[in-house]
């Protein structure tokens, strides 16, 4: 199922091609409203999701590569090895894959990912996010979907 690493390259570069855009053409942050409850704000997010172990001290960087580089080369041997059936498993795969990939070459070259994507509500906003993490996060969604329909099939 490694033809579905084109997926996974897609994501990967519209993360990245989006990331240099911003950082290229925003101050870091600067915000520009675009709807009433989505904005793009310029954020470092020297964490993990919701920015957990940000304020960490330095070490979460290593932990994070080590954590994304180890869970690149498992999606990997995973999709080499799946039964070529599992369409829908193997495109929700390649999906973190290439978002886990983004967000590993954030924290290699400069030691913090790009966040820049701001839903929110009022004064309430959800924690900025990426291309990367929209696409972990559908990847996640579909395999939830996925052993869902696997267990009412059975």
């Amino acid at each position: 199922m490694l033809k579905w690493l084109w997926l996974s390259v897609l994501v990967f570069a519209l993360d990245q091609l989006s990331k240099q855009i911003v950082d290229a053409s925003m101050r870091l942050y600067e915000t520009i409203p675009l709807l009433p409850v989505f904005q793009l704000t310029y954020l470092r997010n020297q964490g993990a999701a919701f920015s957990f172990l940000s304020e960490a001290g330095g070490w979460q960087r290593w932990f994070f590569i080590a954590l994304s580089a180890s869970a690149t080369l498992l999606i990997t041997y995973w999709l080499k090895h799946m039964d070529r059936r599992k369409t829908w498993e193997a495109a929700a795969w390649a999906l973190v894959l290439g978002g886990a990939v983004g967000n590993l070459l954030d924290r290699i070259v400069y030691g913090y990912v790009i966040d820049f994507l701001d839903v929110f509500y009022g004064d309430w906003h959800w924690p900025a996010f990426n291309v990367a993490d929209s696409a972990i996060t559908v990847g996640i969604g579909m395999l939830l979907i996925d052993s869902f329909r696997g267990r009412a099939n059975a």
